[in-house]
């Protein structure tokens, strides 16, 4: 089973580096070191990590096309947080209805997450307020379309 995870407002804390900045940046996102800086948020890491031990688990990502920089600081915080070895499970696009998988976590309905063939699992709306919803959910799912005897 292939599962995608989004970093902003899922993984990191995107507003709460937005409100860092927003009174310096008329778009804080652009400021070089924000991605960078950003706090994984409460049970993220801890889920990840049993995602990852057990599934076959991707990040995808959207870039800021306000601040380049994005690409690194989202790979270094990538490396930081969950390991260079996911480094090469790291995808980041600007349309994420171009990959096929089983499940797409994310906490935003646009950028072609509408388009996402398999099941969308909204973060943070929801059945899906947090970390451990959503780990019982994809536990779940697995068991009834991939794990039927």
């Amino acid at each position: 089973m292939r599962i995608y995870i989004d970093m902003d407002g899922v993984l990191c804390d995107f507003m709460g580096g937005f409100r860092k900045y927003a009174s310096e940046y008329e778009f804080p996102q652009s400021k070089v070191g924000m991605f960078r800086e950003l706090d994984p948020l409460p049970g993220a890491i801890e889920a990840f990590k049993e995602l990852y031990s057990k599934y076959d688990v991707w990040i995808l990502t959207r870039p800021s096309f306000k601040n380049l920089h994005c690409y690194t600081e989202k790979a270094e915080w990538v490396k930081n947080h969950l390991g260079e070895d996911v480094l090469e499970k790291t995808i980041i696009a600007g349309d994420k209805s171009l990959v096929i998988g089983d499940i797409l976590i994310d906490d935003q309905i646009n950028a072609g997450q509408c388009d996402f063939i398999g099941l969308f699992i909204r973060f943070g709306h929801g059945e899906f307020k947090d970390w451990t919803a959503v780990l019982s959910s994809v536990h779940e799912y697995y068991q009834h379309f991939f794990n039927y005897k």
